[in-house]
């Protein structure tokens, strides 16, 4: 009898683990949801509310223990996410839209960046022959990755431009140090990035900005309107079926972004790891404080914003034009507005 007892407590015990572990959301031993958010470069500054919300304690207090896994790029972030293989992803919200086109379904639930906090920085050993946008065709284009939010935009400037879009060589350069290193060599005449990324170029004479995407005002001027970028997506089911969970990792994003619009720009480096400055904190001081208007205040999708990211995608991509995109499923302003 004793017996038949405890192989019926270890069937119990091992059922239980089954179910657990089948689950994109668990919750560990002292109770806290665990979740996995992929993030297109944690170095990044338009990454810099990821990294914020967990040195702050913001998701710990919303009772959820999150683990960020870096990655290299977007892209990335929106594959692992579909595949189910974490549960949320930072990257660029047009992701959710070219999904949507491929019959996959994936909506940003909270905005990080009002802008893309972005720039295309042209290589010194280039500048002689690269003056405008136009110039570029036929050069070789530094993203971070094929399919990323960096070539999304370099196309959308093309294209506003004339350029056509086979008429340019694109090479997947990352970021940071990889960027640089493309720049110096020679492997690439231009590309698009980000900070402290940008700042390093132009300190260091490799190069200079010329197309600046790093402020609302600014890329209203280079792309016709309002262009979110980085948010936070997960898949529309998990979303439906998670909605507690998803609240508080909105609450947590959300008080981070008025963390941001509350402190200095020094302030809020003193809180990010000491290698996301590069050996030069004063750059990254800089850098952060020349675009803090790129993040959102509030993680709310602006009205006008969806509409001209699915513009844009359907000028460098006119097949998108015939799929009916539906952009209400693309974003959701319910958890910021419960959230404020």
């Amino acid at each position: 009898m004793k017996r038949r007892a405890f192989y019926l407590t270890l069937l119990i015990a091992i059922i239980t683990t089954v179910a657990l572990s089948g689950c994109g959301s668990t919750a560990s031993s002292g109770g806290a949801v665990d979740l996995k958010i992929m993030v297109g470069g944690l170095a990044k500054q338009i990454y810099l509310p990821n990294e914020l919300a967990q040195r702050l304690g913001y998701f710990k207090a919303e009772g959820l223990n999150v683990t960020l896994i870096d990655e290299a790029s977007g892209q990335s972030s929106e594959d692992e996410v579909i595949a189910g293989q974490v549960d949320a992803g930072s990257g660029a919200y047009n992701h959710t839209i070219q999904l949507q086109a491929a019959g996959k379904n994936m909506e940003e639930v909270v905005q990080l960046g009002a802008a893309p906090g972005e720039a295309e920085v042209v290589s010194t050993k280039a500048a002689a022959t690269i003056h405008s946008v136009a110039d570029l065709k036929g050069k070789n284009l530094g993203i971070t990755e094929l399919g990323s939010g960096t070539q999304t935009l370099t196309e959308a400037l093309l294209a506003h431009a004339g350029v056509p879009l086979d008429s340019v060589h694109w090479v997947p350069v990352g970021a940071g140090d990889t960027f640089i290193a493309a720049l110096q060599q020679g492997k690439i005449d231009a590309g698009m990035t980000t900070e402290p990324t940008i700042s390093r170029v132009i300190s260091g004479n490799l190069g200079s900005v010329l197309v600046d995407l790093r402020t609302p005002s600014a890329t209203q001027q280079g792309l016709g309107g309002n262009y979110p970028f980085i948010c936070v997506f997960m898949k529309n089911d998990y979303v439906n079926s998670h909605k507690d969970v998803v609240q508080k990792l909105v609450n947590a994003y959300v008080k981070t972004l008025k963390y941001i619009q509350s402190h200095t720009a020094e302030q809020i480096a003193d809180q990010m790891p000491q290698d996301y400055y590069a050996g030069n904190k004063a750059l990254y001081v800089q850098a952060l404080q020349n675009q803090l208007q790129m993040f959102s205040p509030d993680g709310k999708m602006s009205s006008d914003g969806p509409q001209t990211v699915l513009n844009v995608l359907e000028l460098v991509t006119p097949d998108l034009k015939s799929k009916n995109i539906d952009l209400s499923k693309t974003f959701t302003n319910e958890f910021a507005d419960n959230a404020s």
